[in-house]
């Protein structure tokens, strides 16, 4: 089919500018690409940290195109492609750091490279709404807990001998209801693990429950409190503590709960004291990312299976809140999760829905 010329996007044209609505080019699929039409884009942190926080160094060059998950149908496929066809529907990881037009904010066609790792078909089951929440939480958890480089190197419950692996080993999750922790239960309780016990709001209770939690500790409670409610879950050595919110206060309480021996996954980078730091703890800080050369192979193998997953129910989506006016009501979905006002659910637009001028 022939594809449009340019499109509209919605960018950062200059270091830590405004958000901006800018014309730019359609780009084609190659050889092993497919172009996405883009139904469904969500918002991620990372979308307001590169422009807001010293995150900005991200961006290579400008115009940024933001916009990591994205869900649509195949408006064209390139040269070799044979796994997909036009008018399938597909989500994907869309953006890669190095290019700035990687991005999914874009209210017609985007490309998606290396089709066969980053992309899935939707089964009818889910709403492109749906697809959309899931590849950047997805693969934070799944490089973190699975990966050698980035992770901490556990066997992948799609592989041989992955699934149910470590039963009757405790699993600790800081930030159950994040869109990063939901899909973390989710992976935890393929792998086996029991229990799960996660942190949350007490309103956020039943929805980790859902997706695989056996126990729940309110989030509000001290250190000491969480431990020790942690404690009284499991005699059972704490050997996995993954932390998806990652802010000084939750770092120092996984770290605590953490044993001898164990692993601390941390989204963001590690704040907690030299002095409190133990040899025998290891913190890792995780990429969620599938570009990486060295996550690929995971991504790969996820991927192969991420539609059955979806169908059977095993991999949930995240609940989704539609925003209003296409790309623009991006701006202020970010400016809510920055002044985190965002709970349970992951903020999804239509970008075919953008105003020529914002209203």
């Amino acid at each position: 089919m022939s594809l449009p010329n340019s499109q509209q996007t919605l960018a950062l044209t200059t270091k830590q500018g405004a958000w901006e609505l800018y014309s730019y080019f359609v780009d084609k699929p190659e050889a092993g690409e497919i172009a996405v039409r883009i139904e469904a884009t969500a918002l991620n942190p990372i979308d307001w940290k590169v422009q807001a926080t010293s995150y900005h160094y991200f961006l290579k060059e400008y115009p940024a195109i933001r916009g990591s998950d994205a869900a649509g149908v195949v408006a064209a496929v390139g040269e070799g492609v044979t796994n997909f066809a036009v008018g399938d529907r597909v989500d994907g990881y869309r953006t890669s750091t190095s290019r700035a037009f990687q991005g999914s904010f874009t209210n017609r066609l985007a490309t998606f490279k290396h089709v066969k790792m980053i992309a899935a078909k939707v089964p009818d089951n889910i709403t492109l709404d749906q697809a959309a929440t899931i590849p950047s939480g997805l693969a934070a958890a799944a490089v973190a807990l699975y990966n050698t480089d980035n992770g901490i190197g556990l066997v992948a419950p799609w592989t041989e001998g992955g699934r149910g692996k470590y039963r009757a080993q405790p699993f600790v999750l800081f930030g159950g209801s994040t869109s990063v922790g939901q899909f973390v239960l989710q992976l935890a309780q393929l792998s086996g693990f029991s229990p799960i016990i996660t942190t949350a709001s007490s309103q956020n209770f039943e929805l980790v429950k859902s997706l695989g939690a056996t126990h729940t500790i309110d989030r509000s409670l001290s250190a000491d409190k969480i431990a020790a409610a942690v404690k009284e879950i499991t005699a059972e050595p704490v050997k996995v503590v993954y932390d998806a919110i990652s802010l000084e206060s939750t770092q120092l309480q996984a770290y605590s709960v953490l044993s001898p021996g164990g692993s601390l996954i941390l989204v963001l980078a590690s704040l907690i004291p030299e002095d409190q730091l133990s040899a025998d703890k290891k913190i890792v800080s995780t990429l969620g990312n599938f570009h990486p050369q060295n996550n690929r192979e995971l991504g790969k193998g996820l991927y192969a299976n991420l539609t059955k997953y979806l169908e059977t129910g095993e991999i949930k989506p995240n609940a989704v809140e539609v925003l209003p006016n296409g790309l623009i009501g991006i701006v202020d979905g970010l400016a809510r999760l920055q002044a985190d006002k965002v709970s349970g659910r992951k903020l999804v637009v239509h970008p075919q829905e953008t105003q020529q001028t914002p209203p």
